[in-house]
């Protein structure tokens, strides 16, 4: 039995959830409709983890960095962690998906081309010249999970 705090009221439950395992295709089209997630790496050797808005580029995730920021320097051709979600709003149910990839900056012009079409803005420094990094999204996990029944 798990006892969970309920948001809206304070009063907790004993209802015991239920947790789905999501495919890549589940997982993919969640991160379709979500727009901010956290971006996980290393800078100046200790964690790190970062909230970036994102787009998907195919089935990759799409962020923006600016040129010459630690940031960008500590994720180019780096493995990274990046994880986005989605809760309902009093918190009963909700999803995860969780991501380890390689993230490296888009220098090819078609590809570019299509990063500049997706519509991604930074959302900390609009208007400042940016570039986009690539992460692959080879290992993917994802949960589901619903304790409101």
């Amino acid at each position: 039995m798990i006892l969970l705090p309920m948001a809206a009221s304070g009063i907790a439950s004993s209802i015991a959830p239920t947790i789905e395992t999501l495919d890549r295709n589940q997982c993919l089209e969640l991160l379709q409709g979500a727009r901010v997630g956290r971006f996980g790496t290393t800078l100046d050797a200790m964690p790190a983890v970062l909230p970036v808005n994102f787009v998907l580029l195919e089935s990759d995730v799409l962020v923006r960095t600016i040129p010459g920021s630690r940031l960008d320097a500590a994720v180019t051709n780096a493995v990274v962690a990046f994880e986005a979600d989605g809760f309902s709003d009093d918190g009963l149910r909700g999803w995860s998906v969780q991501i380890r990839g390689v993230a490296r900056e888009i220098t090819d012009p078609h590809e570019h081309a299509l990063a500049d079409a997706a519509g991604l803005t930074n959302m900390a420094l609009p208007g400042v010249p940016q570039r986009y990094l690539r992460i692959s999204t080879i290992d993917m996990t994802g949960r589901r999970f619903d304790h409101s029944k």
